[in-house]
């Protein structure tokens, strides 16, 4: 299993930077998990070949890249973009995105060749194939709606918490989970944020470490993903503080394998 996070930001001399906006995961070269920077970032190979699209969550830092995405292929799409996301996200993005006032709605739309979006229902607690992937949705603990995912090949599995706070479904099933490589796992916002992310259902340092004390099985490598860039430099001090040699920060635009 290969994944690429694409990059969303950009330094002062426009090239890419580590900075992490918004969250698009590329696996395998052709489904995308969230599509935060799904226009913008991706290579023309992967353009021509992802056609499923699974969402966490309706937040735009998650979303963002979807409309363009869908405008950029319309005229040469010969089968729909399939979005996998749960019946409140589909919701979410036909209210209050795909309403003609914010952006067309696709699904009203028709190229040469049919329909240009389809929506696929996750249930919750339920598994999903898309190509050589299993999809399993995992409720997780977030503002919104959310779902994390275990993702299988055949050969290895991963974990993504997308956005969450504290949890207790989701480790369930991770425990469970044989020829488990990795873990992605958010952290937004650094310790001295604790009100906010508690607020806003995010995860700070201090409480991932809590967090992982859930996790039973063992594994080489958890990703930290989602940090929010404006406290990057903090959160990266304050996790390598936690003396886990287990962390590590997910690289965007590095191809990684499982």
């Amino acid at each position: 299993m290969k994944i690429r996070l694409l990059p969303s930001s950009f330094e002062s001399d426009g090239s890419a930077s580590g900075r992490q906006h918004s969250a698009c995961f590329v696996i395998d070269g052709c489904v995308a998990l969230d599509a935060g920077s799904l226009a913008s970032g991706i290579n023309d190979e992967e353009r021509s070949n992802i056609r499923d699209v699974v969402l966490t969550h309706a937040h735009l830092d998650h979303i963002a890249g979807l409309p363009l995405f869908l405008d950029d292929l319309f005229p040469v799409l010969t089968e729909p973009v399939r979005v996998h996301a749960s019946s409140e996200v589909i919701d979410a993005l036909e209210t209050h995105i795909f309403n003609w006032k914010i952006y067309p709605r696709f699904s009203e739309l028709r190229n040469e060749f049919g329909s240009v979006i389809e929506y696929v229902e996750i249930k919750e607690g339920t598994e999903f194939r898309i190509r050589d992937l299993t999809f399993s949705a995992i409720p997780v603990n977030h503002r919104v709606p959310s779902n994390g995912f275990l993702i299988r090949d055949g050969k290895s599995a991963v974990a993504f918490t997308g956005d969450t706070a504290e949890m207790s479904d989701f480790w369930g099933v991770v425990n469970e989970t044989e020829n488990l490589r990795s873990l992605f796992i958010e952290c937004a916002f650094p310790n001295e944020f604790e009100e906010l992310a508690d607020i806003s259902h995010h995860l700070t340092p201090r409480k991932l470490k809590l967090e992982l004390e859930k996790l039973r099985v063992r594994i080489d490598e958890v990703y930290v993903i989602n940090i929010k860039p404006a406290y990057r430099e903090t959160i990266v001090s304050q996790l390598e503080g936690l003396g886990d040699v287990r962390l590590k920060v997910f690289q965007t635009g590095r191809k990684y394998s499982f």
